[in-house]
């Protein structure tokens, strides 16, 4: 059994420009009803979750905010994420959105902020989102969904590297590739839909259960640990706070090299939930519209 205290401190990370942030965190996607959210980041921060992430085109950036609010943590004690969408890209568009989004929120500053999806004018949107950085109301920007030449090009033409892409990344999607150039350049990967969704069976599978079997926790843990062990930061959903507070806990063992390196030879090499070159995949993203 590891250390309590050494764990806890290992639970952090310092990102590319010195900030550091939680490695364990809290999604709120698709928890569209105001209470439901209200009362799931309650559970998450009771839970002792720091990380909130949020989107503006998710709908639930105010309850978020409220929940924040309601908590008894101070604002600083939380690492607050959001993001801008498609719809809003480009340098002026990024700005205003941005401006919405600290108003959701209830706050005026946030820690993360993210381009959303690799579409539209995010080239204005990073310009915007550096002069952001600059003036103190962020405190690092980063991407979602960024493959490796998308990433790259980025890179290469601005001052600033992202911090962080967040990416669809679990046990049968493990963006291999992506993360070695994310090395590279010191980009911390964050996991979205880090349980898949729950596809493929992944709570069924002989594999993940034979290592939550022999460590005495369940297969979320066991994928979490995992994801926690090879660097990345997991933002798992749920509404129920007792499956918030099992996802949370995953200090209390350590995977083994066997452990780490059967999972990773459950790689599909592709993903399940989001195919982001797909054209109809490009065109119904930026079909999705939506009023902050």
């Amino acid at each position: 059994m590891l250390n309590r205290l050494a764990i806890e401190q290992e639970l952090t990370t310092t990102l590319n420009n010195g900030v550091q942030m939680p490695m364990r965190g809290f999604g709120v996607f698709q928890i569209t009803d105001e209470r439901q959210c209200h009362d799931a980041v309650i559970a998450a921060l009771n839970a002792g979750v720091r990380l909130i992430d949020t989107a503006a085109c998710y709908g639930n950036e105010r309850a978020v905010g409220q929940a924040i609010k309601d908590s008894d943590l101070l604002r600083d004690e939380i690492f607050l994420v959001s993001k801008v969408w498609i719809q809003d890209t480009g340098y002026e568009n990024t700005l205003r959105s941005f401006q919405k989004t600290l108003k959701n929120l209830g706050t005026d500053y946030l820690d993360l902020y993210l381009i959303h999806m690799p579409y539209g004018d995010y080239h204005g949107s990073w310009r915007a989102m550096e002069n952001l950085v600059n003036e103190g109301l962020v405190r690092a920007i980063g991407v979602c969904n960024f493959l490796p030449d998308r990433l790259l090009d980025l890179m290469l033409t601005h001052d600033i590297t992202p911090a962080v892409n967040q990416i669809e990344m679990h046990p049968f999607c493990q963006q291999k590739r992506l993360r070695e150039l994310m090395a590279d350049w010191d980009v911390r990967p964050m996991a979205w839909a880090p349980l898949a969704k729950g596809r493929n069976g992944i709570f069924e599978n002989a594999t993940l259960r034979a290592a939550a079997s022999a460590h005495g926790v369940s297969v979320a843990q066991v994928i979490l640990r995992w994801l926690y062990q090879e660097g990345a930061v997991a933002i798992p959903k749920s509404v129920h706070p007792e499956r918030i507070k099992e996802n949370f806990d995953i200090e209390g063992f350590s995977l083994d090299k066997d452990d780490m390196d059967v999972i990773r030879c459950l790689d599909l090499w592709k993903p399940l939930i989001l195919d982001v070159p797909s054209l109809d995949e490009v065109k119904r993203l930026h079909d999705i519209t939506f009023e902050q």
